[in-house]
């Protein structure tokens, strides 16, 4: 029971440095949290009115608005590969190690700030809609499942994105993976109708992770029939996390020993 509670608070620690430090750094803080929301502005404004939605027949900033939160909480959440690459490669690790704590807190500590911190901005984002003219159906229940949707995905590319930073070998490689994560839901079915994109487009967007995610938020939001996408992407988000997770853990394990 001691140990359990010395490590918790080790735990605790680490995520609050790690948002002090977020905090400090004012340009990264403003692109997180304002991006999306030009990003929707810019969509729903100067594209909208010339984007149809397909067979869904719904307004378009209720077709977008669920793509959006998922580029406001991934962007954010790629990010911690940043993070994490400068602790690996700034000697801050060094550090770590003198010190009597448990070695799989430091990447946990990176994955739960990136959980509160991205799942803030998406609140953020969501309110901006709000103002935009965006106005959901949910029922509390469905604002309790939304809110496990968005964790879960921010919680999937944080630990997926704690492993592509310790691959590789400096903070700059580990910025390519914000640039992937935040135009994955441009080939998706978030954006624009993926039954307007040409064979192999749409056949991708159809299949890749986002689009059931997408379409698990926008039921949830507009109190829709959910159909099977909640279960594929309770699939897609929980197999990431048990394949990502264990192998984030050994190759820390791996460089720290080395």
């Amino acid at each position: 029971m001691s140990t359990a509670l010395t490590t918790g608070g080790d735990l605790y620690r680490l995520v609050g440095r790690n948002l002090r430090r977020e905090t400090r750094i004012l340009d990264g803080l403003i692109v997180n949290t304002a991006l999306p929301v030009i990003i929707m502005v810019l969509f729903v404004y100067v594209f909208g009115g010339a984007i149809t939605t397909g067979s869904s027949g719904l307004a378009y900033i209720d077709f977008v608005v669920p793509a959006v939160l998922l580029m406001s909480g991934g962007y954010g959440a790629a990010l911690t590969a940043v993070n994490i690459a400068e602790d690996m490669t700034g000697g801050m690790i060094d550090r770590f190690r003198t010190l009597p704590i448990a070695a799989w807190a430091v990447p946990a500590g990176h994955v739960l700030a990136s959980v509160i911190r991205n799942v803030m901005a998406c609140g953020f984002a969501l309110l901006a809609a709000i103002v935009l003219g965006f106005r959901p159906d949910a029922s509390l229940t469905d604002w309790a499942w939304v809110l496990v949707v968005l964790v879960g995905y921010v919680l999937a590319l944080s630990s997926v994105a704690v492993l592509w930073g310790l691959l590789v070998r400096s903070a700059q490689a580990a910025g390519a993976f914000s640039f992937v994560v935040l135009f994955l839901p441009y080939l998706s079915d978030g954006v624009v109708p993926a039954e307007t994109m040409p064979g192999a487009l749409r056949e991708f967007a159809y299949h890749q992770p986002v689009t059931p995610i997408v379409a698990t938020l926008r039921s949830l939001l507009l109190d829709q029939p959910l159909g099977t996408s909640g279960w594929v992407a309770a699939a897609w988000l929980g197999g990431t996390v048990v394949l990502s997770v264990p192998l984030a853990a050994h190759l820390f394990r791996r460089r720290t020993s080395s």
